[in-house]
This record gives C-alpha cells, sequence and structure tokens, in this order.
C-alpha cells in the first residue's frame, strides 16, 4: 500500500510541475492573445473580457509587409535543407565510426563528444563565415546549424548502429556492392526508428532558434520566425497583444510536430541507448 501510494504520489507530483512549467506559460499566452491593448498590457491570467484573437492574428500576419509570412518561408527553407544534410552527414559518420576500429576512432569519438560540450564561439565563427563569403548567406547560417546539430546526431546514429549486425556488411560486400551502394541501400532504410528522432528533435530547435539567424543571418529579408517577436517590442512601447499572438502563431507547427510523432522520438532514443 506504501508503496502504490508513493508511487502514485511522484506520479501527482510529475503532472503538476509539468503543468506549471508547460501549461501555466501557454495559457498565459492564449489567454493575452485574446485580449486588446489594454487589457494585454496588464500581463494577468485573466480572461479577456472580449475575444480579439482573429483582429490579433490578422495583424500579426500583415505587420511589416507580411513579414511573418517571409519569414516562415525563410525558417521552414532553413529546417529542410539543414535536417537533409544533417541526416546524411550524420548517419555516415555514425556507420563509420561503429564499423571501424583503428587508432583514430577514439581520437574522432572524442572531438564529436567535445561538440557537445564546448559552446560555440559567435565573433571567431562569424570571421570565419564572412572570410568565405557566406556571412548573411542561407549556406552560411545551414552550415551553422548543421554544426551544431552534428555531435548530437552522430552519437544517436552510431548507438543504433550498434545494433545491425556485420553480416549485413560482408554479405553486400560478397556481392559486390560498394560503400556507397552498401550505406544507402542496406543501412540506411534500417535506420529510420532513429532518423525519426533526429528529424523531429533538429526540426524543433533549428525551426524555434533565435540566436543563429539573429548573428549569422541578420537582415529584415532574412528574417526567420522567432526574430519577428522584434516586430512588436521596443525600448517604449510593446504591443503585448501582438506579441502574445505572434508568439502563438510560431509556436503551432513545432508543437504539433512533437506531439504527433512524440512516440518515434522516445523509440529512436531508447533503441540507441540500448543498443549502443
Amino acid at each position: 500500500m506504501n508503496r502504490r501510494f508513493r508511487s502514485f504520489s511522484v506520479e501527482a507530483a510529475a503532472v503538476i510541475l509539468s503543468v506549471a512549467i508547460f501549461w501555466v506559460p501557454f495559457y498565459f499566452i492564449i489567454v493575452n492573445a485574446m485580449k486588446d491593448a489594454k487589457e494585454a498590457s496588464l500581463l494577468n491570467l485573466s480572461w479577456p473580457s472580449v475575444n480579439h484573437i482573429w483582429d490579433n492574428v490578422s495583424q500579426v500576419i500583415s505587420a511589416r509587409d507580411y513579414m511573418l509570412m517571409r519569414a516562415f518561408y525563410n525558417s521552414t527553407l532553413l529546417t529542410v535543407l539543414s535536417i537533409v544534410i544533417l541526416v546524411v552527414v550524420c548517419a555516415m559518420t555514425g556507420f563509420v565510426l561503429q564499423r571501424r576500429r583503428d587508432k583514430a576512432t577514439p581520437w574522432i569519438s572524442f572531438f564529436i563528444l567535445a561538440g557537445l560540450i564546448i559552446p560555440p564561439a559567435i565573433v571567431p565563427t562569424i570571421w570565419v563565415l564572412d572570410g568565405i563569403a557566406l556571412y548573411k548567406t542561407l549556406a552560411g547560417i545551414v552550415f551553422v546549424e548543421v554544426a551544431l546539430g552534428f555531435s548530437f546526431g552522430v552519437l544517436l546514429y552510431r548507438g543504433f548502429m550498434s545494433g545491425i549486425p556485420r553480416e549485413i556488411d560482408e554479405a553486400a560486400i560478397i556481392d559486390g556492392a560498394g560503400g556507397y551502394r552498401l550505406f544507402f541501400q542496406m543501412i540506411f532504410p534500417l535506420l529510420k526508428p532513429v532518423t525519426a528522432t533526429v528529424i523531429v528533435t533538429s526540426s524543433v530547435a533549428i525551426f524555434n532558434d533565435f540566436t543563429n539567424p539573429l548573428y549569422f543571418f541578420p537582415g529584415s529579408k532574412n528574417a526567420t520566425v522567432q526574430l519577428t517577436l522584434y516586430n512588436f517590442t521596443s525600448q517604449f512601447v510593446s504591443q503585448w497583444n501582438l506579441l502574445f499572438t505572434n508568439i502563438l502563431i510560431i509556436t503551432i507547427p513545432p508543437l504539433l510536430l512533437f506531439i504527433f510523432f512524440n512516440k518515434k522520438i522516445v523509440a529512436g532514443m531508447t533503441a540507441g541507448s540500448v543498443k549502443g
């Protein structure tokens, strides 16, 4: 009985904590997105006297010559290009590191792990991008996002790859398959669970990224969805109702993505950890 009570208490505490951390702020965003400018300036949790959500949405979308729509295009393009490169590069690297056994492998693994620990340096990165003519370009910010997600993706793929028998490699090589054919036709189709995990987690991170586009992809034409929050904030006046409406709009796509693919994320990460 005591064990059941303790288990129930832990579960109840976890639910209450999750509500406090996630749902209360989300409710705060929703109710203030439904208010007019005067009510939203109070910044409280009270329900609006009149629902202004559609008026606010219309103003947010049309603000600064439909900047939000351009930002959605930029963020979507940035996310798709980064994910395609990230999946291919991380999967190939994880395959080589898991199958290869020589003196260089531990050092390569060490530097990949260091990528999760060492924080990125803003000024040197800008200097490098400017030196190779990629600063303020889509290609430059794509490479930055790929570099930042590389270590996490490689570790997931490498852990999952350890559960794939080497006999598949040997059989393919005996049949005359080269390295690229072996990987893309035999190995890569078996990586769907961990690929789904990398796609969803990295997509949410890249789509919601604020600092990297701000530093490495500046300019009003290059704005991503997170940078559109500046449209409704200033030093003297902040349009809180429009700001919260903007937050609500740009939160919905990654939230839906995470909800629908939540099981695949968990499956991919647990499979990689167990097999690793």
